[in-house]
């Protein structure tokens, strides 16, 4: 049985997660202290932490580095549960190691759905979406051990979304991803609307590319109405 692990100062707000997911069959349990959660965290090493943002001197985005700090609890999935919605702050959470975000006021079903495609895809650890040997196309070389991305002979750390984001474009090298099959590929998901994620994932990854890169922003062209293209050589500039 999954343990699901929630962390919100909010009691009702927890009550009411812990009720549907237990109907779900899952366990539940959850603290309103970010510390004490911290510690129920590192005790239960849970299946998945459900993380508020808001909590007082110690954020969830504190909460979240420790947790990918931590050895033995590092790969726990984690979803955010905040409200704040703009773009600085999912960047913020994302780069806490956070694998998905949701904004508050939520709907439960959004939630359970995110909870069942995040459980999922976390047991997909092995399966074919990951890269088993080191792959290179063009310019850009991902190395599967260390979730690192090599830019000709410049290196930066991945989280593992953005590795299987980028692996994703890789394997479709030249040819136009929708952001559906994006979220479907990388998080499970069947049908999503929610292209904020991806644009904000997209975002970080062409920022840390950005720093490895003298290209600037041109390996992932985004593709309006559409999606998102890699060109592993780098688009050159016209003359």
């Amino acid at each position: 049985m999954n343990t699901i692990l929630i962390i919100d100062d909010d009691l009702a707000i927890c009550e009411l997660i812990k009720v549907n997911l237990e109907l779900m069959g899952y366990k539940c349990l959850y603290s309103t202290d970010p510390i004490k959660g911290f510690a129920l965290i590192k005790q239960e090493e849970p299946s998945l932490v459900i993380l508020d943002v808001m909590m007082g001197n110690v954020s969830g985005y504190d909460v979240a580095k420790k947790i990918r700090n931590s050895e033995n609890i590092s790969k726990t999935p984690i979803i955010m549960l905040t409200a704040l919605s703009e773009l600085n702050n999912k960047l913020e959470g994302f780069n806490s190691g956070v694998d998905d975000y949701i904004t508050k006021p939520f709907e439960i079903e959004e939630l359970k759905a995110r909870v069942i495609a995040l459980l999922n895809r976390s047991g997909k650890e092995s399966d074919s979406l990951r890269v088993k040997e080191t792959l290179t196309k063009g310019d850009i070389t991902l190395m599967p051990e260390e979730y690192r991305v090599q830019i000709i002979d410049k290196q930066t750390q991945l989280t593992p979304i953005e590795f299987d984001i980028l692996n994703v474009l890789m394997q479709n090298e030249g040819s136009m991803v929708s952001s559906n099959t994006l979220l479907k590929e990388v998080w499970g998901y069947d049908e999503n609307d929610d292209i904020d994620t991806i644009r904000v994932h997209i975002t970080h990854l062409r920022s840390k590319i950005d720093k490895i890169s003298s290209r600037k922003n041109k390996y992932i062209q985004t593709i309006y109405g559409g999606g998102y293209r890699l060109i592993a050589d780098g688009i050159k500039d016209k003359k």
